[in-house]
């Protein structure tokens, strides 16, 4: 089930669908029936032909149109934003620091091989998958997360990494848009983009390349590392399912405005 609170921040939210006068057709489900259908999806990893119709939560592919309607209307993103404004304002929110980290995962279905965002991945023995590159604050609070192919490399999403972390709104004065240091492993060891993380006013510690383990980044590293154990949580992230790469884009987001959310319930 959804719980009160989220759900109070989620309806709002939500485009209004008018029903039609002249031909009504069958009733639409209940927004928030829908939703603990995407949900129970997104926590369990079955298939949206699977749903169990017992439980109320409409058809699979009622949930999966609705899921895609939503996400067009950025509801998911919106949802984000809305709750780390809400945990700047609670003052869990630090943009002392910030890492970035990424994970790959598998294409479990042959629909999949060649489709959008995947590639063969160099590190999981050529096998076609999709990458989630995750950049969260100082305490593991997921700010953005981007999907590309699994051939990419990690570097060339640093900066479009950065960027995709909008200016965040929560208390009078100033919005945040940058953090003050980057942290990042040796996959992104490369003096250009060094230079241009510079350019962003923000400090660049990144582990140089031939350097062993140890070196200390692990002590402000572990936020992105918990950050995707969280996101792995959910059973439909570990793998890729979804040929439509804006399906799975859709699902990650939600996962993260979850953990936002069990963040911020400890403060309420």
């Amino acid at each position: 089930m959804v719980q009160d609170g989220l759900w109070e921040r989620i309806e709002p939210l939500l485009p209004v669908v008018e029903r039609c006068f002249r031909y009504p057709g069958r009733r639409r489900i209940d927004d928030r029936r829908v939703l603990c259908g995407i949900q129970f999806v997104l926590y369990t990893g079955i298939a949206w032909r699977h749903l169990p119709q017992e439980f109320g939560f409409g058809s699979g592919m009622s949930c999966w149109r609705r899921l895609r309607d939503w996400n067009e209307a950025g509801v998911s993103q919106r949802l984000h934003e809305l709750l780390r404004a809400e945990l700047r304002s609670a003052g869990m929110l630090h943009f002392s620091r910030a890492a970035v980290g990424t994970s790959h995962v598998r294409a479990l279905i042959r629909a999949l091989k060649g489709g959008p965002a995947t590639g063969r991945s160099p590190v999981d023995r050529g096998k076609t998958g999709s990458r989630h590159h995750v950049i969260v604050e100082a305490h593991g609070i997921p700010l953005a997360v981007t999907l590309t192919g699994g051939n990419r490399n990690d570097v060339t999403q640093l900066i479009p990494l950065i960027q995709a972390v909008p200016p965040i709104h929560g208390r009078c004065g100033q919005l945040l848009r940058r953090p003050r240091r980057l942290y990042a492993d040796r996959g992104y060891g490369h003096d250009v983009h060094r230079d241009r993380v510079r350019r962003l006013e923000i400090i660049s510690i990144i582990a140089r390349r031939g350097t062993g383990h140890g070196s200390g980044l692990g002590i402000h590293r572990w936020g992105v590392e918990g950050a995707l154990a969280l996101l792995y949580w959910f059973r439909r992230l570990r793998s890729r399912w979804e040929i439509r790469d804006d399906i799975h884009q859709a699902f990650v987001t939600l996962g993260c405005a979850i953990i936002c959310w069990r963040r911020l319930k400890t403060s309420l």
